[in-house]
Parts: structure tokens; sequence; C-alpha cells
């Protein structure tokens, strides 16, 4: 029996075969690119309802830009899901529902961190008071908010860094936002010399404070004698001024500089410390200290 080989004649029946599987796979082909171009056309339209819808709403911009990104996803989510059931008619939405189901599992191991800071980027945009242009503190990370994304929020430093911090870090954590409300809370030490009378020293810088230009008329100066330290009585002085870094470090200067030139002004003694040394036998002379014997020596 003699067998034949045709090289030409099996690559021309093979290429053949391939070229009929692309004619018939091609009108599905088309159908299927033609539910991709619907899906985005229908996703920015969906991005544009969100927008038209939230215009006169008093939700932060921050929010509104998450839902309208979430609604393109799932509108792009679809959209891929029926174009794949055209594409391969043996594939049914079941069966890719069960494949997502199954490849969930080694996703979500390798994807945790950025589903966790994607989660915790909505509930922060949901729940969280902070917004774009706030200054917060956060476990030794402290700034200006200038964006908050889906996975990050951007924190610029007051020395100009820009810090992306991960969402579930600020969710997760004690947030401090300074500026949630217009004015603060502020303190600093003031003391006097134990020969001072204490009435009049707390008068005289409660007055100093009262009419400073950075110094809130809406609420009190607030002044108490606290303790007594190791050479003056000190006082903690409380006031209220604007919420920003800057507005409080330019109202502690105004207020230093107004108490001790009040202080001064009463003659009232500011104290520094004094140092006595007291040696146990003779020792030498030394300019500018005082030799003192000790009794018990």
């Amino acid at each position: 029996m003699e067998i034949t080989f045709e090289p030409a004649r099996i690559v021309a029946e093979e290429f053949g075969a391939i070229l009929r599987g692309m004619l018939d796979f091609l009108p599905n082909l088309v159908a299927a690119l033609t539910v991709v171009l619907l899906a985005a056309l229908l996703a920015w339209i969906a991005s544009l309802a969100v927008r038209a819808g939230f215009s006169r709403s008093t939700a932060r911009p921050s929010l509104v830009e998450a839902i309208r990104k979430l609604a393109k996803t799932g509108v792009w989510a679809v959209g891929l899901l029926i174009a794949a059931t055209i594409a391969f008619p043996g594939l049914t939405p079941a069966d890719l529902v069960a494949g997502l189901g199954i490849g969930s599992i080694a996703v979500g191991l390798a994807f945790r961190d950025i589903f966790e800071n994607f989660l915790a980027g909505f509930l922060i945009l949901l729940r969280k008071p902070m917004r774009i242009g706030d200054d917060i503190r956060c476990e030794g990370i402290s700034g200006r908010v200038e964006e908050i994304t889906i996975r990050d929020t951007h924190v610029r430093k007051r020395s100009g860094e820009l810090l992306l911090v991960p969402n579930s870090f600020l969710f997760k954590n004690p947030l401090q936002i300074l500026t949630d409300l217009p004015i603060r809370r502020i303190e600093i030490v003031a003391g006097i010399a134990y020969g001072e009378d204490v009435d009049a020293a707390r008068e005289v810088i409660r007055k100093a404070m009262e009419h400073l230009p950075t110094v809130s008329a809406e609420r009190p100066v607030e002044v108490f004698a606290t303790t007594f330290g190791a050479s003056s009585v000190d006082f903690m002085v409380r006031w209220w001024t604007a919420s920003t870094p800057i507005d409080e470090h330019r109202s502690r200067d105004e207020a230093v500089a107004a108490i001790k030139q009040a202080l001064d002004g009463a003659g009232i003694e500011i104290p520094f410390p004094h140092r006595t040394l007291t040696f146990k036998g003779p020792g030498p002379a030394i300019p500018g200290i005082v030799e003192r014997s000790d009794p018990a020596a």
C-alpha cells in the first residue's frame, strides 16, 4: 500500500479551516465589539448623570467623584460580561460568574491591600468628615489634604513634600483633623518669680491677650496658675485662634511677645533657672561662682 504525503495540500486545508473558523467567528466578534463600544458610551452617560445629579448637592466633590467612578466601573463590568458571552457562545454568564468566584480567592490574596485601601477610601468618603484642604495629623503624619482617591490620600507636608498615605492607614488609626472648625484652642506656659503677686500677674497676662488680632473674641482667654516650677510659678494660658497651623504659629508669636512686654511693663519678674554649686572642701576660685562650704562635710 502506497502512502502519499502532500505537505502543500495539508497546509492549504489547515489554513482553509482556520480561515473558515475566523469567518464564522467574525460576526460574533463584531457583535462583541459593538457591545464594548455601547458599554463605553453608557459608562460616559452614567458618569455625566452622576455628576449632574449631584451638581446641586452638598456632598463633597471627592465623594461624588468616587460614586462616578463606581458607576462607570459597574457599567463596564456588565458590558464586558455580555461581550464575552457573545464572542464565545459556549461560555454562559453562569460559567463566567463561577470562574470569577474560583479565581477571586487567588486574586483576593494577591490584591488584598489594594481591595482594603479601596474599601477604606470609599468608607472615608462616606463617613469621615475629612475634606480637601483640611490639615490633619495621624500617627506622626501631618499636612494638608490635597486629594482623596479610592486607593490613597495625598497629604502635602508643610515643608513641601507630598505623602501618598494608604486609605486603610487613615481609616484604622486615630485621625486628628485640625481644621474641622474654623477656630481651635491652643496654649502656652508663662512663669513668674515666686516673690511676685500671682493674682496681679494673672490679670496682666489676661489683659495682654484679650486684644491681640489673632485671638478670637468668640471665646474667653483663660489663665490658670498650674504648677510650682523649679524657679517660677507657672501659668497655663489658653485661647482660641484660627485653626490652620500657620495661624497657630502667628498667634503664638503674638502671645509670647505681648505677655513678655506686659509683664515687663508691670515690673513683674520673669525668672530664669538659677544653679547653686556646693563644694565639700576648699576648691579653686572660679569667677562668677560663690563658694559655699558644706557644714555637714
